[in-house]
């Protein structure tokens, strides 16, 4: 295949490349888009300053403005109430995250996230929109969704205990009824455990891969939820599936555990948790991954190895910091990635965690048959750089510690 150096010197220098266009057109959409809140909101307020000069009632106005819209645009009038409540929002609420938008600074899914985010807050400052904002015009979408989420989270921890206990009281499992013979088991519960019925469901599912199995991941972890809670056992399942538990990383603060005070304990894929569950989770049995976090620094300081089991630590530490795929924007969760040399093996390269990042399998695939270009960069990111030359830096979600001795010197008591 030709060099991704070779394809861009055939582009005169100046002429916009077909990828240039591409973004472009993207750009314009996103100017065109904010327009478009703006002009909702503009209808809004016409319709209700209309019906106050006729001194009619207002209640229905913006259920007329709804189907107005719909009709005008094609869409359905739950559609249109969203652009509505988005437009409102970043017009009246949030101006600088419209403003950002209509410089296509931000994509439209990074405003409709902010809108979604915040909206959840009470009490949203200046300096809020401004963390997000900045970090809007940084993330793709995909991480950014999962940073908003978090930040969320923090804003938030102050009711989060009480919170979690009153929606506990709350759990239920129920039937309801599909089509073709088929229902819908929904169980409501706390977080954590949800995710660890998940894992376990999709570990033992990944290990039925005999030749003449046919059925999906999907297919798979719905059969082996069946046989467990009809039959409570695995011993239909081979050797390989049977005892598997799952393994759920939680992120305990130090001082968060030791003096209840500091940011709320994180469970990957989770969020934050009451600190009496996070107590508890850290002092359970198998199958949790514990961590403990400098109070200021963020750096891991332990991993619990009692917990160990295949893969390796290098490999857990590894996933542990990047939690994601790391190709631009994807969002596989590491642990169902494969782990590959950034600097491939035969070619001199390491086993160790500055050679090391997970991948999806598809961006696996791509970074080895394509001319995407790979390189590791400090603290585990790692620089992609497209065929078309764009250069893009993904950076893991956490950071592994850099250990030092003390200089030497008379101890300081």
């Amino acid at each position: 295949m030709s060099s991704s150096a070779d394809r861009r010197d055939e582009v005169p220098e100046g002429i916009p490349s077909t990828l240039d266009w591409v973004v472009m057109c993207a750009d314009m959409a996103t100017v065109h888009a904010a327009q478009r809140y703006a002009c909702i909101v503009e209808l809004w307020d016409d319709a209700i300053a209309d019906a106050r000069r006729r001194e009619e009632p207002v209640a229905f106005v913006e259920r007329s403005v709804r189907l107005e819209v719909a009709a005008a645009l094609r869409i359905t009038e739950h559609a249109a109430g969203r652009l509505m409540g988005v437009g409102l929002a970043l017009l009246r609420r949030y101006p600088q995250v419209w403003e950002a938008m209509s410089r296509a600074d931000i994509t439209e899914t990074h405003a409709t996230i902010i809108v979604d985010g915040l909206d959840q807050l009470d009490d949203v400052t200046a300096g809020l929109v401004a963390e997000v904002l900045s970090l809007a015009e940084e993330l793709p979408t995909g991480p950014f969704r999962r940073t908003m989420k978090r930040i969320v989270d923090r804003e938030q921890e102050a009711t989060l205990a009480e919170q979690h206990a009153a929606a506990v009281a709350h759990r239920h499992v129920r039937v309801d009824a599909g089509v073709d013979g088929m229902a819908w088991l929904t169980a409501h519960l706390p977080a954590v455990e949800a995710n660890a019925i998940a894992g376990r469901l999709t570990a033992i599912a990944k290990t039925l891969d005999s030749a003449n199995d046919e059925r999906t991941l999907d297919q798979k972890r719905a059969d082996v939820f069946g046989d467990l809670l009809l039959d409570g056992e695995t011993d239909a399942l081979p050797e390989n599936a049977r005892g598997i538990r799952p393994t759920v990383a939680i992120t305990v603060p130090a001082l968060t555990l030791l003096t209840g005070d500091g940011p709320a304990a994180q469970v990957d894929g989770v969020g934050p948790i009451p600190l009496d569950k996070a107590r508890e989770l850290c002092g359970a049995a198998s199958g949790w991954m514990r961590v403990l976090t400098h109070p200021e620094t963020g750096v891991v300081l332990s991993v619990g190895r009692e917990q160990y089991r295949p893969p390796a630590d290098l490999r857990r530490l590894v996933t542990w910091r990047a939690a994601r795929c790391m190709a631009p924007g994807c969002g596989i969760p590491a642990d169902r990635c494969d782990l590959d040399h950034t600097t491939d093996w035969h070619h001199g390269g390491t086993t160790d965690a500055n050679n090391l990042a997970p991948l999806c399998r598809g961006h696996h695939t791509l970074k080895h048959q394509s001319d995407w270009q790979v390189r590791a960069k400090p603290g585990g990111a790692l620089e992609w750089t497209s065929p078309a030359g764009r250069v893009y830096l993904v950076t893991p979600e956490r950071r592994i510690p850099t250990f030092t001795t003390d200089p030497p010197g008379p101890p300081p008591f």
